[in-house]
């Protein structure tokens, strides 16, 4: 996204706080490639029997951001984070409604609990994730807010460091010990 874009987004975010529902209209074409690209690489981390596509993953999180109260929106970086945060209850609601199917009288089995996705290579349970990151979230929520950003909003180290405001040195090291503890957290999953 270029600096005049990035701009762009934050003055509508600013209009739409301030009232301005059209800002929202114009606000969805700036950001949807970007919001679908995120979702993208998260949906690439899925089973290959997965069943949202990125374009649902992004109309779901856009229906749920529309839905909140109005954020006081800081910026371009303020919304990418509440949009990663947005796409992740849109996976975990997903692989909830999976579960319940799961129990529901003579429909066919589905897989185990949950919606298994792939982390470097390993299955993991994307309702044990969300309990870990509840978790992890009660004693650091800055990790929390940075595994919500690299994995459930697909951003890299360098973009997540602009969304945290932080340098890409110590997002890296961050990112190492939020893994490290979840991979615990999760059995050695």
């Amino acid at each position: 996204m270029t600096t005049t874009s990035t701009g762009a987004v934050t003055g509508l975010l600013l209009e739409w706080r301030q009232g301005d529902a059209a800002a929202l209209t114009r606000l969805l074409p700036l950001v949807y490639d970007e919001l679908r690209q995120i979702a993208a690489r998260q949906l690439r981390n899925e089973r290959a029997d997965h069943t949202l596509q990125p374009t649902a993953v992004v109309h779901e999180a856009f229906l749920k951001l529309v839905d909140l109260p109005r954020l006081q929106w800081q910026d371009r970086a303020h919304f990418l984070a509440v949009a990663s945060r947005l796409m992740r209850q849109v996976l975990v609601d997903y692989a909830r409604a999976r579960d319940t199917l799961k129990r529901g009288g003579n429909q066919p089995p589905v897989d185990p609990p949950g919606q298994a996705v792939a982390i470097e290579g390993e299955q993991i349970d994307v309702l044990a994730l969300d309990g870990a990151l509840q978790r992890l979230a009660a004693f650091d929520s800055e990790q929390a807010q940075l595994v919500e950003l690299r994995f459930f909003g697909g951003l890299t180290i360098a973009e997540t460091a602009a969304v945290l405001h932080s340098s890409p040195a110590t997002v890296k090291r961050d990112w190492d010990t939020a893994r490290t503890w979840l991979f615990r957290e999760l059995g050695g999953a």
